[in-house]
């Protein structure tokens, strides 16, 4: 199937092959940042794929330089200072709640960079397969605001309790080999060949019995669902608590730092 974006303001690109769905963020002049057009437009994607029965697999990577450098920091800043409208946080919640679910087999291609959510997204993935040079960071410390996508729990429970430590703590940079080491992802390729390989992986999932691979993933989502949901609970209050207080709101030095 030749690649097509998902209307010109959702940036992303939906590619099928075989039996794999293919969604690529489509913000290379951004990093690949995600804003509410593309928080909608992933999650329109793979709840797609979950209505599809010819869909057994799901990759995720981007396009350009970088996998995602995570949030759009000036949306960010709109929504911290209260300029953005009321619909500023649901494509978040949207996407985060279909990852929670989602029961089909999960990949990941990562290149470049994976900042933020780049990077906590990673724990909903099943599998993440990087390039030699890829690099990992949450800079959720040195921003001053807490973790999200539940990586409070899933950082740890993937990485281990200190390399979790140094990456959330110390907002250090994760290299894709250390990534492996800690069992964030799954193995290294040589630059530029990592959605190729993950693509390799996909179809491979692909050709087994969805029925069994589907009731795989979805009893191993149940067995850790009670722990991700609460733990998205804890960083959603402190992330309300902490923008409800105008001397702790982030915000406003988020935003001198962009500039006008």
């Amino acid at each position: 199937m030749t690649p097509s974006r998902d209307g010109a303001d959702h940036r992303i690109e939906l590619e099928f092959l075989d039996h794999v769905l293919v969604v690529a963020f489509d913000r290379p002049e951004a990093r690949n940042a995600f804003d509410r057009a593309m928080y909608r437009a992933v999650a329109g994607a793979l709840s797609g794929a979950l209505g599809d029965d010819d869909v057994h697999a799901v990759v995720l990577t981007g396009r350009g330089k970088a996998f995602t450098s995570g949030q759009d920091l000036r949306e960010m800043v709109a929504i911290a200072t209260g300029g953005a409208g009321s619909d500023a946080e649901p494509g978040f919640q949207v996407l985060l709640d279909l990852l929670m679910r989602f029961d089909k087999p999960l990949l990941a291609a990562v290149h470049g960079v994976g900042m933020g959510l780049g990077c906590s997204i990673l724990g909903h993935v099943d599998l993440v397969l990087m390039d030699e040079s890829a690099r990992l960071r949450v800079p959720f410390a040195e921003m001053g605001v807490p973790p999200e996508a539940a990586s409070s729990y899933l950082l740890p429970a993937r990485m281990g309790w200190q390399q979790a430590s140094l990456a959330l703590l110390a907002s250090e940079w994760i290299t894709a080999e250390q990534a492996v080491t800690s069992g964030l992802a799954l193995r290294t390729c040589p630059d530029g060949t990592v959605l190729a390989e993950t693509l390799e992986l996909a179809h491979a999932i692909a050709s087994l019995p969805a029925h069994a691979t589907r009731k795989i993933k979805h009893l191993m989502l149940q067995a850790r669902g009670p722990a991700v949901a609460e733990a998205r609970r804890r960083e959603e209050a402190a992330f309300a608590a902490l923008f409800a207080d105008p001397e702790a709101n982030p915000g406003t030095q988020l935003a001198s730092g962009l500039g006008d």
